[in-house]
């Protein structure tokens, strides 16, 4: 017998249903929480890490390195400027120790290091840093030479009056505060900026995964383009450069970038701009003279030039190695060459004088420049990166455009902060005022409920209709604002309030009348703070080492078959007495001059272009060129020359094509080569000719030769240029030549495979006269051509 299951649990047997009941499907299990939903503890340790590393980022790139469109301070610059304005550290008072405003600021809004708090302020006080400081340092505050600032316990410090315009309205209910680390403390988010600050002094700071690079602008020209967006808000990038061409540098310098690239930089918010000291020619007695240097790129110093020149004039072998290299001989010796003595003659009345004395009065001073301009940082670039955190607290890169709109936008919502603010104490006044007026012309009745009543206020409201704040105002005011004379106050300041309150009105109700306002306000400040421009700029040609002038001396290359090069000093190099590696020869002996590139074209028809100083000299076998140039896959070199950059060459290929071109044409600073000869399969350059004559001379290896006039043939950078010689099918061209005087060497193998020459001119030459493209005429005798000389 068994045993019913639900009797081991004693279970009652449930009752049959008496009518059927449609079956309720159960409910879903709830979704499980995603990654995002989780609490720390609960996360994996891979997307805790994210999470964590995540919040660190944004914390370092909102709460320290990049600074707000609005206002451009990071948040420490901030909180110093905002403590020094609560200890009433105007412009007008007495500075205090340094020490005490970094104690402040640590003690309520910025809990860090007090050597970054006094590290931050000190860079506000810097007027070779910042372009428009904005605290008035006493004491040692550093120098352009990267000396430091004494302890915070020796300077003293105070606001600036051009920190007014940061500062000027905060109590006026221009922006909000916040609740500093502690809960203590309140701190304004932002400042209301009069002027967009982030463009007039700048920022530089490192975030995770981006940095900023904000350069600095006069405040005139700053005003003058923000003016003309806030008249014309559709104005274009072109038009706002015309009253706001480029940055204005404290230490001034020269800008010698183009006008395209300033405009790139200020189109994209990022690029590179190319920056030079400003130099005087100062003459001495009996025609001597001497270069004063007042002038540097932003961010060089005197003891940083200085220094470098030091190191080019006397350079130390690199570890390892037991002499310097040929470049940092021949850097050495052009230097010594032109420079005689340099100097640090910086002082209080000249914030930068380095003096630069040349070897002999005969130099050219602006020769002696352009070395010194290629070798130091005389010459250098500066980064623009304009990455930012914008209205909407994201950070991106933005464009000058972008900049000045969003700081329009933010003045405008300023100012209506600011009127709101004063429409609500006007209508207090008032409020205040109209009370005051009710009281005088009751003023024995309001006498006599004050003394009568238990509850004045009360009953003042009661009888007088007046509001609690005008009842306790009654109640307060002194027996001798009871005179006549006060009514007649009372009314006058009455008339004045409501006027006062109808103008604040209309500038929150027209956006015509709070634009005519902002534009005065700018007007008026631009009178107050502007100055005159200190950077210069001045579009010129940029100086790099690969340009700069070189000791100017003959030398001869010396190129093997496989590819060893090297140099001997001097002409005439005796090419028998030359030595080459086991299973090597000769490949090309070029006579020319070190400042003269040696130039490569390889088999694809790239052109490559090689200093003469980087070639190693001496007796050894030289270096491989490929550890000089790039070649492509498969290229090989087929032809070397060096001569004047300005001299012109006939290029041709043995399929008949060629052009006229300078020499500068080939050169290039780029490892891997360019472009330069367009060859089909089965091409190959021939060796170039030097254009010395008015005529071009052009041989097949049918024996053939073409004489026609150099005009007739095209000039060109680079490309396939134009057909130089008709030629039967198969055959190639091979030799050109464009002598200097009408006759031409031919060289090539004669009857029993003999190598000859023959020299073609006079008749001989006429009858090979003819139009470009042509097939010429057979040269007699019969030879067979390999090239012409």
């Amino acid at each position: 017998m068994t045993q019913d299951i639900s009797d081991l649990f004693g279970a009652e047997e449930a009752p049959a249903p008496e009518t059927p009941v449609e079956a309720v499907p159960p409910p879903e299990p709830p979704a499980p929480p995603t990654l995002d939903e989780l609490p720390d503890d609960h996360l994996p340790i891979a997307s805790f890490a994210e999470r964590a590393y995540l919040a660190y980022a944004m914390s370092v790139v909102r709460g320290r390195a990049l600074p707000q469109v609005e206002d451009g301070m990071k948040p420490v610059q901030r909180r110093i400027l905002y403590a020094m304005h609560e200890m009433r550290l105007g412009s007008a008072s007495k500075p205090v120790k340094s020490a005490r405003v970094v104690g402040d600021v640590i003690g309520k809004l910025h809990p860090h290091g007090d050597s970054a708090v006094y590290d931050a302020a000190v860079r506000l006080a810097q007027d070779f840093t910042l372009r428009y400081p904005l605290i008035d340092g006493q004491g040692n505050f550093g120098s352009r030479d990267g000396d430091g600032a004494a302890a915070m316990r020796y300077t003293e410090m105070k606001l600036t009056p051009l920190a007014e315009l940061l500062l000027g309205e905060i109590d006026r209910g221009t922006v909000d505060f916040v609740p500093n680390y502690d809960g203590a403390w309140l701190e304004p988010k932002l400042f209301p900026a009069r002027l967009p600050m982030l463009l007039l002094n700048g920022a530089s700071g490192i975030a995770v995964g981006m940095a900023t690079e904000c350069l600095p602008h006069n405040l005139r020209e700053v005003s003058a383009a923000v003016q003309l967006l806030i008249r014309k808000p559709d104005a274009s990038l072109d038009e706002v450069m015309e009253h706001l061409p480029g940055p204005d540098f404290p230490g001034g310098g020269q800008l010698i970038s183009s006008p395209q690239v300033l405009r790139d930089a200020y189109a994209g918010g990022r690029g590179s701009l190319r920056m030079r000291a400003r130099w005087r020619v100062e003459q001495l007695a009996r025609g001597a003279w001497r270069i004063i240097v007042y002038q540097l790129p932003h961010g060089v110093s005197v003891s940083r030039v200085l220094s470098e020149i030091e190191s080019l004039t006397n350079p130390q072998p690199k570890t390892g190695k037991k002499e310097v290299s040929a470049e940092e001989k021949a850097t050495k010796a052009l230097l010594l060459g032109v420079l005689d003595t340099t100097r640090d003659e910086s002082s209080d009345k000249e914030a930068v004088r380095m003096v630069l004395e040349p070897k002999s009065r005969t130099q050219d001073p602006e020769e002696l420049m352009r070395i010194l301009l290629a070798h130091t940082s005389l010459e250098s670039s500066v980064s623009v990166n304009m990455t930012v955190i914008g209205r909407d607290g994201r950070p991106a890169q933005k464009g000058l455009l972008a900049v000045l709109n969003e700081w329009i936008s933010f003045r405008f919502d300023t100012v209506a902060n600011r009127t709101r603010h004063r429409l609500g104490e006007v209508d207090r006044r008032i409020h205040i005022l109209e009370g005051r007026a009710i009281v005088w012309l009751h003023i024995d009745e309001v006498i006599r409920v004050i003394r009568e009543a238990e509850e004045p206020k009360a009953d003042l409201i009661a009888k007088f209709a007046l509001s609690e704040t005008q009842a306790e105002d009654i109640l307060e005011i002194r027996l001798r604002q009871l005179a006549r004379l006060e009514y007649i106050k009372i009314e006058a300041e009455l008339a004045e309030l409501r006027v006062e309150r109808a103008k604040l009105l209309e500038l929150l109700e027209d956006r015509a009348a709070m634009t005519r306002l902002i534009l005065k306000e700018i007007k008026d400040d631009t009178a107050k703070f502007g100055d005159e421009r200190r950077t210069l700029i001045e579009t010129a040609q940029s100086v790099i080492a690969s340009d700069a002038p070189v000791l100017d001396e003959p030398v001869t290359v010396i190129l093997s078959r496989n590819g060893w090069v090297r140099t001997r000093q001097g002409l005439g190099v005796d090419r028998s007495a030359l030595t080459y590696k086991s299973g090597d020869g000769e490949f090309a002996v070029i006579e020319t001059r070190t400042p003269w590139p040696l130039l490569i074209l390889d088999t694809q028809g790239r052109a490559y272009s090689v200093r003469i100083q980087d070639l190693p000299g001496g007796r050894g076998d030289g270096v491989p060129i490929t550890t000089l140039i790039d070649l492509g896959n498969g290229a090989r070199v087929a032809q070397a020359l060096s001569g004047d950059p300005a001299a012109e060459y006939l290029f041709a290929n043995s399929g008949s094509y060629g052009f006229i071109a300078k020499l500068s044409e080939l050169a290039g600073r780029n490892r891997a080569g360019k472009a330069f000869m367009s060859l089909e399969d089965g091409e190959e350059v021939l060796s170039p000719a030097p254009c010395a004559g008015e005529w071009i001379a052009a041989a097949s290896a049918n024996g053939r030769l073409l004489w026609f006039p150099r005009a007739e043939m095209k000039v060109m950078a680079r490309g396939r240029g134009v057909i130089v010689m008709g030629l039967d099918d198969g055959e190639t061209l091979v030799g050109v030549a464009c002598p200097a005087s009408p006759q031409v060497t031919v060289s090539g193998t004669g009857r029993g495979n003999r190598e000859i020459s023959i020299e073609v001119k006079g008749v001989a030459l006429q009858a090979c006269l003819g139009k470009r493209a042509r097939k010429g005429s057979i040269l007699t005798p019969k030879i067979k051509p390999s090239g012409l000389i």
